[in-house]
């Protein structure tokens, strides 16, 4: 398993180290479950068939014999540093791994020297960067002349999206390779392999079983740690679902309140919303609470769906989560965050419509091409003599004074060509504003204006 077994002697010196020796001698300390587990080739590695997979990304690399510099991007403890040493050892390249946390400009200019000089004598080396996201600017472009002239093969890790985090010449000169979370089986495989390296299976019954690997959250790392814990355990009988809970914490959701997790969860609520699925978007509403976000975003977010999704369609969604919001002000929490998921239900039940959100849109991208045009003369005002004698408010008509109080005369600047922002949809009662809004064209038409 990637990450999960990276627990390597000292490093050579502070934020790096090279591949240690697999020999452990007899005088050697007890080692870690996850370093005995760690795999021994590419083969051994558990998930991330989307690219070590016979037609995946990684593997078409190695069978092709062109290894190119890799950023691995995903969550702890799927991978990505055992699969960064398995690559060196596959194409016989000094393994050398770097921290951005540890590392400064000092340290990276000793690297690449170490790299230079194994390279003059026939050796290259994969250099293994993790948390490269946390290196600046000016650090990022210090690998860009090392990796063109081949002085090193760039492995970088990080939990973040490379989009935002890496810089574009960097990102040109390396393959994004994406690792996801463990599944389900994936990390049974992993207790099983665990629990063959003990030599006796771990005193759970198999609803205890299931709820540990729900603990470790699709984190592999966790999961063989959690293990340890556990087999040092002495108990009587296997222990159940309640009585490992006790014992055991759960592990806490991955969530960074502005990174990726709260972002990609959020999208997850709008777009459940959108789609009328009360129950996802329940889910991942209460996903959001678990992870510590605050409701009171949620609660303008929620306001928002309202204004964006549904808008005129149900004119009552707006009232419905500012109402909410207002509860969860005065009451608090936990019982306010109640108030909140009687607006997700309604939201997502609500007859949706973006016409008036593509409306205003619309609008706006017509005002910026029209620039200063003046309104026409007939609905300016004439407050003062010569604003009159040059025609200001000549031929309004005043609609109560009109049949059926509509005089179907022109407001948009002259010489513009009548446009149509607004066209409602025959859902909820936008139905009806359609029927008002046909009305009036057809009264226009009528008395030709």
């Amino acid at each position: 398993m990637g990450d999960l077994f990276d627990s390597d002697p000292g490093p050579e010196r502070p934020g790096t180290e090279t591949a240690p020796s697999r020999a452990a001698g007899p005088d050697r300390a007890p080692r870690p479950l996850a370093d005995r587990l760690r795999p021994q080739s590419l083969d051994e590695v558990i998930g991330q068939d989307q690219i070590l997979g016979d037609d995946g990304p990684l593997r078409v690399m190695l069978d092709g014999g062109a290894l190119g510099s890799i950023v691995f991007w995903g969550p702890p403890g799927v991978g990505k540093t055992t699969i960064a040493r398995l690559l060196a050892h596959e194409t016989d390249l000094e393994f050398v791994q770097i921290s951005a946390i540890f590392s400064g400009v000092a340290e990276l200019r000793k690297v690449f020297d170490a790299a230079r000089q194994r390279r003059r004598a026939g050796q290259g080396t994969l250099l293994f960067v993790d948390e490269i996201h946390r290196f600046n600017k000016a650090q990022q472009d210090s690998f860009l002349p090392h990796m063109e002239d081949g002085t090193i093969l760039l492995v970088g890790a990080t939990t973040e999206n490379p989009s935002f985090e890496l810089n574009a010449a960097l990102l040109s000169r390396a393959q994004v390779m994406v690792l996801t979370r463990l599944e389900e089986r994936d990390l049974a495989d992993l207790l099983a392999r665990a629990e063959a390296e003990l030599g006796a299976p771990l005193p759970l019954d198999e609803g205890a079983r299931r709820a540990l690997l729900e603990m470790a959250d699709g984190d592999g790392r966790a999961l063989l740690n959690l293990v340890e814990q556990i087999a040092a355990w002495s108990t009587e009988a296997p222990l159940g679902r309640e009585a490992l809970s006790k014992r055991l914490m759960r592990r806490a959701a991955q969530y960074d309140k502005s990174g990726d997790g709260h972002y990609n969860l959020i999208s997850a609520l709008h777009k459940s919303v959108r789609g009328s699925d009360p129950d996802a978007a329940l889910y991942w509403f209460a996903r959001m609470l678990e992870a510590g976000e605050d409701p009171r975003y949620l609660a303008r977010r929620l306001t928002r769906m309202a204004v964006e999704d549904i808008c005129l369609a149900d004119p009552e969604a707006q009232r419905v989560c500012l109402e909410a919001w207002q509860s969860y002000e005065r009451l608090g929490s936990p019982e306010g965050e109640l108030a909140l998921a009687n607006a997700v239900i309604y939201l997502a039940l609500a007859p949706k419509s973006n016409a008036a959100y593509s409306a205003y849109k619309a609008a706006r991208e017509a005002a910026r091409k029209s620039g200063s045009a003046p309104p026409p003369k007939h609905i300016l005002n004439a407050p003062t003599k010569l604003m009159s004698e040059q025609g200001y408010g000549a031929g309004y008509a005043y609609d109560h004074d009109q049949d059926e109080a509509f005089s179907g005369q022109n407001y948009f600047p002259e010489g513009m060509a009548r446009p149509e922002f607004y066209r409602p949809v025959e859902r909820g009662f936008e139905r009806e504003l359609k029927k008002r809004q046909d009305y009036f064209a057809r009264l226009r038409r009528e008395r030709g204006t």
